[in-house]
């Protein structure tokens, strides 16, 4: 297993993963990420993310049906693995906590 980092770009692919559950495949969480982030986002660059959190050990994956919509390709269709949740989670616990110490009146002059 690669290393335990998580980018930020990588925490964004994962919590598209999570949103988009059963269906989360490359075009998909492309979609997701630029939907939610209102910005584009290269499909290469999520190829490369998925590829890497696999690597580490984050997502498994699986290739799903043929489809005629695809011309009878399948889909890699990805899922978050228990280590990809804990690693979210302690993400989310470091930004939280670091998020409580700043102080209110930074935010108030903008």
């Amino acid at each position: 297993m690669k290393g335990t980092y998580l980018g930020e770009f990588e925490e964004v692919v994962l919590l598209a993963v999570g949103i988009l559950h059963e269906g989360a495949y490359a075009v998909s969480i492309t979609k997701e990420i630029e939907k939610q982030g209102r910005r584009t986002v290269h499909i290469s660059a999520v190829h490369t993310a998925l590829y890497r959190l696999e690597e580490k050990g984050f997502l498994k994956s699986h290739l799903g049906e043929a489809t005629r919509e695809r011309g009878g390709k399948r889909k890699r269709l990805y899922a978050i693995t228990p280590f990809g949740a804990r690693a979210l989670q302690e993400t989310m616990e470091l930004r939280q906590q670091m998020w409580a110490q700043v102080p209110k009146i930074i935010f108030q002059g903008n």
